[in-house]
Formats: C-alpha cells, structure tokens, sequence
C-alpha cells in the first residue's frame, strides 16, 4: 500500500502539471449536457424534465471520459522506459498499475461531482435522500474502478499510446447507446435489445432511479453485477498483460 501511495502521489503530480486533461475530461460531457438540453430537449417526451432524465446518462458519459486518458498514461510508461527503472527498484510490481487506478478514480470523482453540480444550476433537482446520495457515490466508485481497470488493460496491450486511445472509445461510445438519452422504448428491436443487455444502462436506470426516488427494479443488481465483472476481468487482464510483457 505505501508503494501504491507513492506511484498515487506520481499520478497525481502528473496531472497538476497536465491539467488540460482534467479540462478536457470535463468539457466534452458539459458541451454535450448544454446541447442536449438546450437544443434537443425539446424534441423529447421522456415523462419528466429532461434535464432530470440526462443527468445520469451525463454521469457515466463523464466517467468513461474521465479513465480514457488512463490508458494514454500506462501506455507511455510502457514505452518510455521508466517501467524499466521501476522493476530494477525494490517496489511492488503492481503498485504502479494500482497508483494508475486510484489516480484515476480520483479525477474522475471530482469530474462527476462538478458535473453534477452544472447541472443543478441548469436546473436539476434530484429528489434523493441521504442513504440514496449514498448509494449513488457508492455505484460511481466502484463503476469507476471497474471500467479504470480495464483502461489499464488497454494501456497495456496497446503498442503506442495513440492506439491506447483508440481501444478506449467504447467506454465512450457505449453511453450513447443505452437509455442515457432517450427511452430504450423508443428503439427499434434489435439497437432495443443491445441497449437493454450491455453494461451501461443498468448503471444508468439505477442512478436516475436513485436520484428521482424512483424504483430500480432489478437494475440495482445487474448494475453491481457488471461493474464487478468489468473490473474483475480488467484486473486479471492488466496484471497478466504487466506481468508479461517485456518493457518496450
């Protein structure tokens, strides 16, 4: 644990000095936020305000803006040579994937909890109590860990960090096919039966669920279910990859 301190601390450090990715992981979904609402909202009948149905969709569109540049990162200390020099120093060899993953999550927190706070001045209103608000940070941790977990992977099995990035676009992608913006009753049948049956609209509909005082049904379970396969499987996957692979 000191030794994934000390790679945190190197993370961290990283981005004070590159805050342009923090901005930019906080950009795009604010930009899209302003566009949906302002100008697409209203062509949409969802039954509430929609800013009060986006803002979850919002949230994880966030998150996997957030990890992306996450993978960028681990491939250039792949490439760069400085996993090199850690392996020679008398450190844990998984401390520095681990500093990766808890760097990450913490950015990402951050821009999900200013996000939020958009678009409560843009008028939201969630109706969700103190065990719910609770719930929901606890759903965004472990969805962020899952999914940084895997952007490690990425990072990883990359061979330049431009590919890195390229292997990271369904985490942003895939929110925009779900129920983040639109009912998935409103869908033909087959996009119908994708966006109901991948990972990301059952985070969503347990979020808007907590948020609304609505109920969340079963989504509550196959949202924790996804998020503990995604990370379990980006775990195993990044380690065997670092494990592995030979310093480039």
């Amino acid at each position: 644990m000191s030794d994934a301190a000390l790679m945190l601390g190197r993370n961290l450090r990283h981005t004070m000095r590159n805050p342009t990715t923090l901005f930019g992981s906080l950009m795009v979904p604010i930009l899209l936020l302003l566009i949906f609402v302002y100008i697409f909202g209203g062509a949409f009948s969802v039954g509430v305000e929609y800013i009060d149905y986006i803002t979850p969709g919002t949230i994880v569109l966030t998150m996997g803006y957030g990890v992306a540049s996450t993978a960028i990162g681990v491939a250039n200390d792949m490439t760069a040579g400085i996993i090199a020099r850690f392996r020679t120093m008398a450190i844990s060899r998984t401390a520095v994937l681990t500093g990766h993953v808890f760097g990450s999550v913490l950015r990402t927190v951050v821009c999900v909890a200013l996000v939020i706070g958009v678009t409560l001045i843009m008028g939201f209103r969630p109706a969700a109590d103190f065990v719910q608000w609770l719930a929901v940070a606890g759903l965004v941790v472990l969805l962020a860990i899952a999914i940084t977990w895997l952007t490690v992977a990425f990072g990883l099995a990359a061979k330049t960090p431009e590919g890195a990035s390229f292997l990271t676009f369904p985490l942003v992608f895939l929110p925009f096919i779900s129920s983040a913006f639109a009912p998935t009753q409103t869908m033909p049948a087959g996009v119908r039966w994708f966006t109901d049956n991948q990972p990301f609209t059952p985070v969503i509909e347990t979020l808007r669920g907590l948020l609304t005082g609505t109920p969340i049904g079963n989504s509550g379970i196959f949202a924790v279910g996804w998020c503990l396969v995604l990370g379990l499987g980006g775990y195993l996957w990044a380690r065997a990859l670092f494990n592995r692979d030979p310093v480039r």
